[in-house]
């Protein structure tokens, strides 16, 4: 009998508290300011272009193989306006492999790569979660970011 009264206690106390659902997207938890987040490209605000020299080294390192780098020649370097012979052309990251862990941050001896706080966007298929990056680094030097 007693336990059944402190059973019915346990139940009463729960129907008192507020719910801690929240009614996600039109309501979202703050970000917690320790999260990862996922990797995003750095540019050079003095050469006009990213920081990534293309080197794979972060590519190699990824404990899920989430990254993909590939090159191309760097037209201002005929030019004259670049030191760099060959420029990043894509710089794949498949956002369902990523593990959000930093490796690729760590390794880069250039400071190419930094981690955002950024979730990953919501998709309907697999290949909705591979971006590439240097598009995305193009996209925010145009718009002034």
């Amino acid at each position: 009998m007693i336990g059944m009264l402190r059973g019915l206690g346990t139940t009463f106390k729960t129907m008192l508290r507020h719910p801690v659902t929240v009614q996600y997207p039109d309501e979202q938890l703050p970000v917690s300011p320790r999260r990862r987040g996922f990797p995003r490209l750095l540019g050079d605000p003095e050469a006009d272009e990213i920081r990534c020299i293309g080197c794979g080294i972060c590519a190699r390192h990824c404990l899920n193989q989430a990254l993909t780098v590939t090159l191309k020649d760097n037209p201002n370097f005929a030019a004259g306006k670049s030191t760099k012979k060959k420029i990043v052309d894509k710089f794949l990251i498949d956002l369902g492999m990523c593990s959000e862990c930093a490796v690729c941050v760590e390794v880069c001896n250039w400071g190419g790569i930094e981690m955002t706080r950024e979730w990953c966007p919501p998709s309907t298929s697999r290949r909705g979660l591979v971006r590439d990056l240097v598009a995305e680094a193009e996209a925010r030097r145009v718009a002034g970011q």
